[in-house]
């Protein structure tokens, strides 16, 4: 079996080699870190059986590599940022594995690679991408489009677009809408933020979810931060320190 490992961090790339030990002793395991080193390699069309992946490389963004030359086989994403679903889907992307990840999450993504190798060893090869196509139509998540808010008069539905932003306040959410009208949602952040797409909404700090589409403009603030003007908004949120690079790549 021949495994490409696309990774630039040295702890996570060892990582990812010690969990790929633990699942099979018959592979070849190649390791790059770079983008044009990532290309320069793919461009030889090496047999690859899979590639484990990680997004942000030395020198760019994986998806240049995957622009650039569209691999044959299966992909498992490995990452720490939760903004690059849907790109990752749109490519052969089987797994999203958020960084750190468990030993669990690791063998389901494995388990789900030999499945699919399984599958097309007893189809025609070129049945591959087919397949591919086919679990992850399987597999999209579906967002909620509404939050059911409840208000003294009854019950009314909170369309997700409406929402500029989510803000935690101890035990419950307000959501903020386009009216700069505030409404109880009685779940906590992370349970929310599960709930929706992560291409349009972003964390961009402990307590604050933002909606894409609300987005006037930003501007460098102190230190690693920056400053979020909202539209039709006199509201103005902050990004935290280890948040500001993240918001950024999801940004653009």
């Amino acid at each position: 079996m021949n495994i490409l490992i696309l990774e630039d961090e040295q702890r996570a790339g060892e990582k990812l080699i010690d969990a790929i030990n633990s699942v099979t002793t018959h592979c070849t395991i190649e390791w790059k870190r770079s983008v044009v080193d990532a290309i320069n390699f793919l461009k030889e069309k090496p047999a690859l059986d899979i590639i484990f992946s990680d997004i942000e490389l030395l020198d760019g963004n994986v998806f240049k590599v995957y622009e650039t030359i569209r691999p044959e086989c299966p992909i498992i994403f490995c990452t720490a940022y939760n903004t690059f679903y849907i790109d990752a889907f749109k490519t052969n992307g089987i797994a999203y594995l958020l960084k750190p990840y468990t030993t669990a999450s690791f063998e389901s993504a494995w388990n789900k690679f030999l499945l699919l190798c399984k599958n097309n060893k007893e189809n025609d090869p070129s049945d591959l991408l087919d397949q591919l196509k086919n679990m992850l139509h399987l597999e999209k998540k579906q967002y909620k489009s509404t939050f059911s808010i409840k208000k003294r008069d009854g019950v009314f539905l909170l369309k997700v677009t409406e929402i500029m932003y989510f803000q935690a306040q101890g035990d419950f959410v307000l959501a903020i809408d386009k009216n700069d009208k505030k409404h109880i949602i009685n779940n906590s952040l992370s349970h929310i933020e599960n709930q929706i797409d992560t291409h349009i909404f972003f964390r961009i700090n402990r307590s604050e979810v933002i909606n894409r589409n609300s987005i006037y403009k930003y501007n460098q603030h102190i230190k690693n931060r920056v400053a979020i003007t909202l539209n039709q908004s006199e509201t103005i949120l902050y990004t935290s320190n280890s948040k500001t690079s993240g918001f950024k790549n999801w940004l653009h």
